[in-house]
């Protein structure tokens, strides 16, 4: 009887397809969770506390006030939070360079100043040319506040204090020409309706799905293109929660904005200014994400000395952020305008700590090289939730600027405890 050889051992039975997805998919949600939390551990927090402290506010409130979380007041809200983020939108191009500008304000004042202008008698421009020479006086402040800063070498700080002083005095030339003795009402429907009408029902449902379509598109791609290129692990199980996130972000939208929330009539729809500041923060994110132009951007402020070594024109990209701030300020102030029906010279003069505010808060680094415009879309949101449920409770204007100002000093402390982390880890 023969004994045959062992042969060499048999290989054992792989997984079933099923199984093998099941176990590739634990262990790249759990490294994602694990490499999450040690980000967390090192200060890179992101905008996690934005989003703890925003939590807490709209308890807060809704317990102080009833009606804080009613469809009406939140579609309130949006409308307040509209040239707010706007202007966030505005300081984030300089502050990405380490920058900042004072002036954005009263910048935007002069932009919607002369918009109501050119549209009243006796110019009675047409409503689009309106705007557009309001913008255009606005780029060109951001870039002459840009060549005093790059040419002479000042302090962005000094400079924006000056074109804040001297723009004030503008405003008010602006106001009291042909006899319109400090303010001018807005004539034109089209521009009251930027902010105060509403965009139809379906119209809205529209805007809304093929929003929340494309954005969730854009993070299957992103998503996808780090798991091929192993840069970062994003399970599908993250970037499924993504796209849940937006499409109950659109949800909520539609619901609270579509309801009747009139008194007296029917009162629905979302308000134009919600496409209007959403469009900004789309072009502005690609401009910085997509292009040469944002990638020197973040280059100078993270490392000017090294961005210029590297060939990037520290003098021409700082120009033109300055301009797009200017531009940006700009179009804030036409929201503002149009959310408060006319110029006039007596202006807000905390819109300038509304702009820095929304931005810090938000996560943008005052010292430069690191933020985003979605940033400050967060942080204007928080600073119109604090404003909006001030003034439903009942507190006056005093109590509003201290608590945007202890926020605002919790923003700055976080983030430097953040850094402080970072450089220990």
């Amino acid at each position: 009887m023969s004994i045959e050889a062992p042969g060499p051992p048999r290989p054992l039975a792989a997984p079933s397809e099923p199984e093998l997805e099941t176990l590739v998919f634990d262990e790249t949600l759990s490294t994602y969770l694990r490499q999450t939390l040690q980000k967390i551990r090192g200060g890179q927090t992101g905008v996690l506390p934005l989003l703890v402290g925003l939590g807490i506010v709209v308890i807060v409130f809704q317990l102080k006030a009833s009606l804080f979380l009613s469809n009406q007041n939140l579609a309130n809200l949006l409308t307040q939070a509209s040239f707010i983020i706007v202007l966030g939108f505005a300081e984030v191009w300089v502050l990405l360079l380490g920058e900042i500008d004072l002036s954005v304000g009263y910048n935007a004042g002069i932009a919607g100043a002369l918009m109501a202008l050119m549209s009243s008698a006796p110019y009675n421009l047409p409503w689009f040319v309106a705007i557009l020479i309001g913008l255009a006086a606005s780029a060109i402040i951001g870039m002459l506040i840009g060549a005093f800063v790059i040419l002479l070498r000042l302090p962005s700080f000094i400079v924006s204090l000056a074109f804040y002083l001297a723009l004030y005095g503008v405003l008010l030339k602006i106001v009291a020409l042909d006899n319109y003795n400090g303010s001018i009402t807005l004539s034109s429907s089209k521009l009251i309706g930027l902010v105060q009408a509403n965009l139809p029902t379906t119209a809205g449902l529209i805007v809304v799905i093929a929003a929340v379509v494309g954005a969730s598109i854009l993070t299957v791609l992103r998503d996808r293109r780090r798991r091929a290129s192993g840069s970062e692990v994003v399970p599908f199980a993250i970037t499924a929660a993504k796209v849940l996130g937006l499409a109950a972000a659109g949800a909520l939208l539609l619901f609270v904005c579509n309801a009747n929330r009139g008194v007296f009539g029917i009162v629905e729809g979302i308000t134009y200014a919600v496409p209007i500041f959403m469009g900004i923060l789309v072009l502005w994110s690609f401009l910085l994400a997509r292009t040469r132009f944002g990638r020197n951007i973040y280059a100078i402020g993270g490392n000017a000395e090294a961005a210029r070594r590297a060939g990037v024109s520290l003098g021409w990209n700082r120009l033109w952020a300055f301009t797009l701030a200017g531009l940006t300020a700009g179009a804030g102030g036409v929201l503002y305008t149009s959310a408060n029906g006319g110029a006039t010279g007596n202006i807000d003069t905390n819109l300038v700590l509304y702009a820095v505010a929304s931005a810090v808060i938000g996560g943008v680094s005052l010292f430069g090289g690191r933020g985003k415009m979605f940033h400050a879309l967060l942080g204007g949101l928080f600073i119109a939730t604090i404003y909006n449920g001030i003034l439903l409770i009942g507190y006056d204007a005093a109590v509003q600027s201290i608590v945007i100002g202890v926020v605002l000093l919790a923003g700055v402390s976080v983030e430097a405890l953040s850094r402080r982390r970072q450089a220990r880890s």
